[in-house]
């Protein structure tokens, strides 16, 4: 609002200006808004690395297909009790979700069985999106760019686990893989999809391969896992292997936030 002086009218500063940051001028402020925010919470709460959960939002405890929400459940409380041993003075491996109903609530859910921090990623969509209850308030976001969303997603994720889900898991799950196999993440992203007898039947891989769209090779870049035991070996197989060895301790302990700083996404 205008500030009326003796000398005239004052108008307000551009970053106080609510009118002039709704608009499409000010389009990159919002979308640069939502890399800040979120960075100067992780730093802050000495988060170093995520495991992203993925899945659908439609999937409920006690419902149909209730056995993934509960195995997320476990799974993410098993990687945190797990995660939180590791002796480093940064947070590693916290679990991370999109922040909505589902298997999103239920991997926050088993973060939070486990009394470990965890992360959601929320975004303001018509159905079904809105944040859950067990996602640490300081690590709650709200986002209204998708791409932005994803951006986060992939940028501190050293894994990640899809269970069953609709058009947006997709969505994240093959943004994710051609990130993988054109080699635009400068890491090793472990990825385990959940299920394997949906995903089998949801996606033909061996068909790609035999059309020549993708590589054998490129079904080297995830593993399939139906029960929290195996996907928690393989996870943890595949994290300390890239992440966990002497060698690469010694070099992180003098960076801040490494793996902020590694990352091309």
């Amino acid at each position: 609002m205008n500030e009326r002086t003796s000398q005239g009218t004052r108008r307000p500063k551009a970053y106080k200006n609510e009118p002039f940051l709704d608009s499409a001028d000010a389009r990159p402020l919002r979308i640069l808004s939502e890399y800040l925010e979120p960075l100067s919470h992780f730093r802050k709460h000495k988060i170093r690395d995520t495991i992203v959960f993925w899945g659908s939002a439609r999937l409920t405890e006690d419902g149909p297909v209730g056995r993934y929400y509960r195995e997320a459940r476990e799974l993410a409380r098993m990687l945190t009790e797990w995660s939180d041993r590791l002796e480093n003075a940064a947070r590693r491996f916290v679990i991370c979700t999109g922040g909505g109903p589902g298997i999103m609530e239920a991997a926050n859910r088993g973060a939070q069985d486990a009394g470990g921090k965890t992360v959601g990623l929320n975004i303001g969509l018509p159905l079904e999106q809105y944040p859950n209850a067990y996602v640490t308030q300081e690590l709650s976001f709200e986002f209204h760019y998708f791409f932005m969303r994803k951006f986060w997603f992939a940028y501190l994720a050293k894994a990640l686990v899809v269970f069953p889900g609709g058009f947006g898991t997709l969505d994240e799950l093959t943004e994710l893989l051609t990130l993988t196999q054109t080699e635009k993440l400068a890491k090793k992203i472990i990825i385990v999809l959940y299920g394997s007898s949906y995903w089998k039947e949801i996606l033909n891989f061996d068909a790609l391969v035999r059309y020549g769209m993708i590589s054998p090779e490129d079904l080297k870049l995830f593993e399939f896992a139906d029960d929290p035991p195996t996907a928690l070996r393989i996870l943890q197989e595949g994290l300390t292997k890239y992440y966990l060895k002497p060698e690469k301790l010694v070099a992180e302990r003098d960076m801040e936030t490494p793996a902020i700083t590694k990352s091309r996404v």
